[in-house]
C-alpha cells in the first residue's frame, strides 16, 4: 500500500465518506456548543517538557519530605518492593481492560487470589474484584441492600468521613432512598446504640457501622447489634490493616463488608487512585455489583479461570443492570493482593500491632502536654485518635508545617461540637523519634504560642 502524507490521508478518507471537509463531520453539532480549537502553547522538545514538569513537581511536598500524621481514611504504610516490581510488569501494567473475555489467564488468576484474600481477612463468603474506592463501595452496598430487602431507608453514623457521606447521599438521592444519620456518644465517640435501635424500623434496608469508626474508635455496638436488627442488613466498613488484630466483620453477623483498600499496596498518591473492596454472603452473590472470577476447567480438563459473574453491569445488561459500576481499579487491586500475599498473615498482624502501639504511645505523650487532651474520647482505638486542644487548630497546623510536620486531619469545621480538635494517625513507618518530634513541637507551640507567628520558634 502506498504511503500517503497526513493531509493526503485525511483527504482520501473524506473522499471515501463523500465529504468535502473535516467540518462536515460535525454538521450535526449545534454552532452554539462548538469551540474554536484548543488554545494550546506551541510544541516543545521532550527534554524541555520534562524539565518544566519536574520543576512544577518540585513545588510539591510529600510524606517523604515531611513527617506525616495524616489519616482520615488514607494511610502512609510502607509498600514492599515486591508490589511495584510485580504490578509494574508489562503483563499486568498494560493488560487489556479486565472485563472482557480476552483478559489473560494471569490477570484472571491474580484477581481470583485477590478475592480469596479479601474473603480471608473479612470472613465473608464471596468478594468481587474491587470497586472505585471505599466511598463508592459503601454507596453500592446501600443500593444492594435496598435491592435485597426491597426497603428504602439506610441508617448511617454521623461519625464518618464527610466526603464519604456526601458520595453516599449523592448516590441514594436520585434513587429516592432515605438516609438517616445517627449521632455518636459525646464521651466515647462511638455510635449511640439507643439512637441507632430507635432509628431502625420496618422500612430500614440496612444499618452501616464502621469499625474502627472515623474518629478511630472501636465500635463496641457492633458486637451484638445484629440481634436487634431483625431482617435489616448489617453493612460494616473497616480498615483492612486493622483486620490483622480485630475480629473479622463476619463474626458479628455482617451481611456486606466494604472499605478502602489504599492501606495495602497503594501509596498515598495525593489522594488517589485507590480501590474499594466489597464482600458479602453467598446468598446475596447475584445482587453484588462488579465482577467475580471463578475457577473452572477448560475443554481439555486443565485448570482455568473465567469471568463467573458479570451480569449486573450496564455494559452487559443495559437497563436491566443492577449497577453502573464498570471500571474496578484492577491494577490497584493487584497491588493490594501482592502486598497482602507478601507480608502474609503474620506480617499483617505485625503491621496492625505496630500501627496501634505507636498510636497509643503518641496519645500518652500528647496527653501529658498542657493544652492538649489525647485521646479526646474515652474508648478503645486502633491507629487513629482525636486530640482536643486549647489552641486554634488552623494556627497549630500552620505552625507544625513550619517544622516540616503534617499534623493531621482538622475536625473543627466538620464536627464543630468537638470544639478545637484534630485527628492523628500512625502506621508502622513511624519511629519512636518521630513521635518524640511531634510531642516536642506541640509542647513548644503551647509554651510559646503567643509569639510563635511573631518570630518564635522551637
Amino acid at each position: 500500500m502506498q504511503y500517503l502524507p497526513n493531509e493526503s490521508m485525511v483527504d482520501a478518507m473524506l473522499e471515501e465518506m463523500g465529504l468535502t471537509s473535516i467540518d462536515a463531520l460535525y454538521a450535526d453539532v449545534p454552532e452554539s456548543v462548538r469551540i474554536d480549537g484548543l488554545k494550546l502553547p506551541p510544541g516543545m522538545p521532550e527534554q524541555e517538557v520534562a524539565a518544566e514538569v519536574e520543576g512544577l513537581l518540585s513545588d510539591n511536598v510529600t510524606t517523604q519530605d515531611f513527617l506525616s500524621f495524616l489519616g482520615g481514611g488514607m494511610y502512609d504504610h510502607y509498600v514492599p518492593a515486591t508490589v511495584p516490581a510485580l504490578a509494574g510488569r508489562a503483563e499486568f501494567y498494560t493488560s487489556y481492560t479486565p472485563y472482557q473475555p480476552e483478559t489473560s489467564q494471569g490477570m484472571l488468576q491474580a484477581m481470583f487470589e485477590y478475592q480469596s484474600l479479601v474473603c480471608a481477612i473479612t470472613g465473608m463468603d464471596v468478594s468481587n474484584i474491587s470497586m472505585y474506592d471505599g466511598a463508592t463501595a459503601l454507596a453500592e452496598a446501600a443500593l444492594m441492600a435496598v435491592r435485597v430487602t426491597r426497603k428504602e431507608k439506610v441508617v448511617v453514623p454521623v461519625a464518618m468521613d464527610p466526603e464519604k457521606r456526601s458520595v453516599l447521599g449523592n448516590y441514594l438521592y436520585g434513587a429516592g432512598i432515605e438516609v438517616v444519620d445517627v449521632d455518636y456518644h459525646p464521651d466515647t465517640g462511638q455510635l449511640n446504640r439507643d439512637l441507632l435501635v430507635r432509628a431502625v424500623d420496618e422500612d430500614t434496608a440496612a444499618v452501616y457501622i464502621e469499625n474502627p469508626n472515623y474518629f478511630g474508635c472501636l465500635e463496641e455496638t457492633l458486637v451484638d447489634i445484629k440481634d436487634d436488627l431483625g431482617k435489616t442488613l448489617l453493612m460494616v466498613g473497616t480498615n483492612p490493616v486493622a483486620l490483622g488484630i480485630l475480629r473479622p466483620p463476619a463474626d458479628f453477623g455482617a451481611d456486606i463488608v466494604v472499605g478502602d483498600g489504599q492501606p495495602l499496596g497503594n501509596p498515598l498518591n495525593y489522594g488517589g487512585p485507590t480501590l474499594g473492596f466489597f464482600a458479602t454472603r453467598r446468598s446475596y452473590t447475584r445482587q453484588m455489583p462488579g465482577r467475580i472470577i471463578g475457577l473452572t476447567k477448560d475443554a481439555d480438563g486443565n485448570r482455568a479461570f473465567h469471568m463467573a459473574l458479570q451480569t449486573r453491569e450496564q455494559h452487559i445488561r443495559r437497563s436491566k443492570a443492577t449497577s453502573n459500576i464498570c471500571t474496578n481499579e484492577n491494577l490497584n487491586a493487584l497491588a493490594f493482593a501482592i502486598h497482602l500475599a507478601t507480608v502474609g498473615k503474620g506480617g499483617l498482624v505485625r503491621m496492625a500491632q505496630a500501627s496501634a502501639n505507636r498510636a497509643h504511645s503518641l496519645a500518652r505523650a500528647i496527653d501529658a502536654i498542657e493544652g492538649f487532651k489525647a485521646p479526646l474520647f474515652g474508648s478503645s482505638f486502633f491507629n487513629e485518635f482525636v486530640v482536643g486542644t486549647d489552641h486554634e487548630v488552623g494556627e497549630l497546623t500552620a505552625a507544625m508545617l513550619m517544622e516540616d510536620i503534617f499534623l493531621g486531619v482538622p475536625l473543627t469545621r466538620d464536627f464543630p461540637d468537638l470544639g478545637e480538635a484534630f485527628m492523628l494517625a500512625t502506621t508502622e513507618r513511624h519511629t519512636g523519634a518521630d513521635l518524640d518530634d511531634l510531642a516536642v513541637a506541640l509542647k513548644a507551640f503551647h509554651d510559646g504560642a503567643s509569639n510563635w507567628f511573631a518570630g518564635g520558634d522551637l
